[in-house]
């Protein structure tokens, strides 16, 4: 099932599959989020959830017992439900279940908030503990940006100068690998060798946002004053980018195993509620 809203300048669709954002369309009927073509990737804005990125051997710990999760969880690929809906804001839950209880024994609730305000689209995380204990988690975003034009077009410009130091990827973990993006006032050039490693892992950044410009022109601009680590991924030869705000990211190799001590975990007591959110803003 589809859910579409709208306001005066911006329409935004998501599936209750995931609760996934697949469109978002000026009132020129213009796109802006990738189309999911899976020849390059068959997903849009998919929500990471209850971990970010991969475990070492998909495998953890939690209390003494060993768990299996995929990469980036499981919230991406489950139904949720719609429990709120106005002209320009749409609200879905995904509660834990017996299902979700083998894999992650933690009870839990997670809200997805979308709202149309003037030329952005805000995108609330809620998680809330419903267990009686400590309960560790990541969460993520994964928007992939639709980039019409050949992709030399584009660049990123960060909000502040800054060194720009990310962590290489290699077998999907973090390594202690790092390299530093070269920057112009501020500004990065997009090439597809970027990303031949995979994606840019800055686990901090001082930037809050970052903006994408066409031939130099501000496109799209991603704020993301809430999330302490940024993912920057496409695929080779594909017309889109995705601008990755994080809590948590893949393991280490030499990590313990145990998800209460995972670098980047965040950890919620019972009954205690998190909140964040990031926007999409049309330039």
């Amino acid at each position: 099932m589809n859910t579409t809203i709208s306001n005066s300048t911006l329409k935004a669709s998501i599936k209750s599959a995931g609760a996934e954002l697949f469109s978002l369309k000026d009132n020129q009927n213009k796109e802006y989020i990738w189309e999911g073509n899976p020849d390059f990737w068959g997903k849009h804005s998919p929500i990471l959830f209850p971990i970010v990125g991969t475990l070492k051997n998909n495998t953890y710990t939690a209390n003494g017992n060993e768990y299996q999760l995929s990469r980036h969880g499981f919230a991406r690929d489950m139904e949720f439900q719609l429990v709120e809906k106005t002209e320009n804001s749409a609200v879905f839950s995904l509660q834990s279940n017996e299902e979700t209880l083998k894999k992650y024994p933690f009870k839990f609730e997670l809200q997805l908030i979308y709202t149309l305000e003037n030329t952005s689209l805000k995108i609330e995380y809620v998680v809330i503990n419903k267990g009686d204990s400590k309960m560790p988690f990541s969460i993520g975003a994964h928007p992939a940006i639709a980039l019409p034009e050949s992709f030399e077009s584009y660049s990123f410009k960060f909000e502040k100068e800054e060194s720009l130091k990310y962590n290489l990827l290699e077998n999907d973990l973090i390594s202690n690998k790092t390299e530093t993006l070269k920057t112009t006032e501020n500004v990065v050039p997009l090439h597809y060798k970027l990303f031949e490693n995979d994606a840019l892992v800055f686990k901090t950044l001082e930037s809050n946002s970052l903006t994408i410009l066409e031939n130099s022109k501000p496109y799209v601009q991603v704020d993301f004053e809430d999330f302490p680590s940024l993912g920057i991924w496409t695929k080779d030869q594909a017309p889109f980018i995705c601008i990755e705000p994080w809590f948590g990211y893949s393991d280490t190799a030499d990590n313990s195993g145990d998800l209460f001590k995972k670098e980047g975990i965040l950890t919620l007591e019972a009954d205690q509620t998190f909140h964040s959110q990031f926007s999409i803003k049309i330039l």
